[in-house]
């Protein structure tokens, strides 16, 4: 088995081969104990299990109630690394793993730190593993990485908010190299950073308004609410039970590649929210709360029309969570009334709405509060939900 892996990885490879790795666990032995498993925000469980040639992240988030819960594999490999090399501003720290999801598509996450890091988020890269179940290689290079001999460096995988219910990451291998900046190869996947600025409106070429937007609601599943207002204003509303939907027509880029991430653009009307969510959940879960969620779009009726679309119809009898990804695309706060809230689509989410894999986009609260939205058909439809995005030709 071991044999065969080498073999087959060998070809993988975009930096040294594996036996020179200069910290490498294949997991073909029976432990795990020397990674350490942690667990925060939410109520999920973690166990790191070996299994025959690979180690499986088991995440368990059935107890979990708002899926905001992170689950991390972390392990101090210091004593492998050339940390000589490592403190000058020629080289930089390379992680790479081999891994599989048991749900797709769904984003992991690397981060590298040691005992002295006090910015957590500067190499913290996220990939988007896509629809293909798989096995894949990730891989991240760090920049400017702060480490010297002495110091304890941890490198780390990561499963966020994959939905409620069992999920699984299989880890084939983990590996760590003290790397030459110039030698540096292009990392595989698509390192995405954590909550990256919203770009300028300005500097997108396309910006394509909503073709259908509705909100559908659980407790009235029959009734369509195209026509919901605030005041005399035509809005989305999203609370408890109540779901705006987005639809766009974008058959026109068919074939082209996104180009970098997009922004969505919403225009509030208004937003009623409050609570001591800190003080009853402690600082580091309170503040992800007063929030809206955006989700993509997979399952459900799949050309529904705005003025007669339901709960009902929209998800076809079954559970809404079966018509979307279980894992969000952004938590966002929302801007006062009149203001712009503004999201940011990575770059894979961005393909697949232009694929059209991605049907549309779904909002939810996240936490006891109530947004709303100018919809489509406000006025002179000038603040409906917009994508703002660039193309190429593949």
């Amino acid at each position: 088995m071991k044999n065969i892996k080498t073999l087959l990885l060998s070809g993988l490879l975009t930096t040294t081969p594996l036996c020179h790795a200069q910290f490498f666990d294949d997991f073909n032995g029976k432990s795990t104990a020397e990674w350490h498993t942690f667990t925060g925000d939410g109520n999920a469980e973690l166990k790191f299990i070996p299994m025959d040639g690979f180690a499986r992240m088991q995440v368990d988030a059935t107890k979990d109630e708002h899926n905001i819960y992170w689950t991390i594999i972390k392990r101090d490999v210091s004593k492998y690394l050339d940390m000589e090399k490592l403190k000058s501003p020629d080289y930089e720290l390379r992680v790479e793993a081999r891994v599989r999801p048991s749900d797709s598509p769904r984003r992991v996450n690397f981060m590298l730190n040691t005992q002295r890091t006090t910015d957590f988020h500067e190499h913290l890269r996220e990939y988007d593993l896509g629809l293909k179940p798989g096995w894949q290689v990730i891989s991240f290079t760090t920049k400017n990485f702060d480490a010297a001999p002495g110091d304890q460096v941890n490198v780390q995988l990561g499963v966020t908010d994959w939905g409620l219910g069992e999920h699984y990451l299989d880890v084939d291998y983990y590996r760590a190299d003290v790397v030459k900046v110039k030698n540096a190869k292009p990392d595989l996947g698509e390192p995405l950073v954590y909550h990256p600025l919203v770009a300028a409106i300005d500097s997108f070429k396309h910006h394509v308004k909503v073709k259908h937007d509705s909100t559908i609601n659980s407790a009235f599943p029959l009734v369509n609410f195209n026509s919901w207002k605030s005041d005399d204003a035509r809005v989305l509303t999203v609370s408890a039970g109540q779901y705006p939907i987005l639809r766009w027509d974008l058959q026109s880029f068919s074939g082209q590649k996104a180009n970098d991430a997009g922004v969505l653009e919403l225009t509030t009307q208004s937003v009623q929210k409050g609570g001591d969510y800190i003080g009853a959940q402690g600082e580091d879960f309170g503040i992800e709360f007063e929030k809206v969620r955006v989700f993509e779009i997979f399952g459900g009726e799949e050309n529904w029309q705005q003025d007669k679309v339901t709960y009902a119809s929209f998800t076809q009898g079954k559970d809404l969570v079966s018509t979307h990804n279980g894992q969000m695309i952004f938590d966002t706060d929302v801007a006062q009334a009149g203001g712009k809230t503004l999201v940011t689509i990575p770059r894979p989410v961005m393909q697949r709405i232009l694929d059209g894999t991605t049907r549309g986009l779904l909002l939810k609260p996240l936490g006891a509060l109530e947004a709303s939205f100018y919809d489509s058909e406000n006025g002179d439809g000038s603040q409906a939900a917009t994508l703002h995005f660039t193309t190429r030709v593949k």
